[in-house]
């Protein structure tokens, strides 16, 4: 669990970040490309290519692709449509995927729990009651996408390292490759190379984000993944729901409608104890 609550509190500062510095001022498609590129040259110099087997390294580019690659291209672009509370509120419904997705996988399907992600929904919809408008139905799509990627990533990493036992510094870096080749198509195909950063600030977030929150911060989550089971993986997902506000809230954003976030954060909450119980019936 060390794992995991460390990299909380570093990922913590990363949604307010992405928000206030790089969100609708750098193209969020170079934003994605240096971040991954950045966390991938930490980990190049341990990559073991031939010690590797071809369909190790295969799995993880694929899970690297999906976890890292595609979510981040979803998470970004989100922030064009959502203020930080509301991207950081809407990934509540990750530990339900992750929940689902690990369900799936052992051949199980409960569909009660269709509930809990409807549940949250309205949480979702009662942040911004007054204000529904098609920019917010896309930026709450775009952070289920995320969500859904992170959370498959999670547990397929999880199951794929249940048996290894190479080193994972060695190989990580294979994680890494497989959502830089995502990052660069994306790029190539949908960057804006107008809006690269124009100031320090702008791109010292960005060495930080793809240093130490990527490089690090995946390795160091990835690697508590492996080490508790899907419950608690699912219960730290949302740890970082309220680490995250807080911050945003104390530094960057002290103007925030704090009862409306309390009311939609409470629904939210609420779905996530009907998914203890749902858990607890089933199990």
């Amino acid at each position: 669990m060390r794992y995991l609550f460390a990299v909380t509190l570093l990922w913590a500062f990363s949604f307010s970040l992405i928000g206030v510095y790089l969100a609708g001022q750098v193209d969020a498609w170079f934003s994605v490309l240096i971040r991954i590129a950045l966390a991938t040259l930490v980990f190049l110099p341990f990559l073991k290519f031939k010690q590797t087997p071809k369909p190790l390294a295969l799995k993880l580019m694929l899970i690297g692709a999906i976890q890292l690659g595609a979510m981040y291209s979803f998470y970004y672009h989100s922030f064009l449509f959502l203020s930080v509370p509301e991207v950081l509120l809407f990934t509540v419904m990750t530990p339900i995927y992750i929940t689902l997705l690990n369900d799936a996988l052992e051949k199980k399907f409960n569909p009660r729990f269709f509930i809990v992600a409807l549940i949250a929904v309205f949480g979702a919809v009662a942040i911004r009651y007054e204000d529904l408008n098609n920019n917010f139905l896309i930026g709450l799509l775009l952070v289920q996408a995320a969500n859904i990627c992170f959370a498959t990533g999670q547990v397929t990493y999880k199951r794929l390292m249940v048996n290894n036992t190479l080193d994972d510094k060695a190989i990580f870096g294979w994680f890494f490759i497989g959502a830089l080749i995502v990052a660069i198509v994306c790029y190539v195909l949908f960057g804006d190379a107008s809006k690269l950063p124009s100031t320090s600030t702008q791109w010292g977030v960005l060495i930080y984000l793809g240093i130490i929150a990527s490089g690090l911060g995946y390795f160091a989550w990835n690697k508590g993944a492996t080490l508790v089971n899907v419950g608690a993986l699912a219960v730290m997902n949302n740890l970082l729901i309220p680490a995250g506000i807080i911050i945003n809230v104390l530094i960057w954003n002290r103007d925030a409608d704090i009862v409306r976030l309390s009311i939609g954060a409470g629904i939210m909450l609420g779905a996530l104890l009907v998914n203890q119980v749902i858990n607890k019936k089933v199990n």
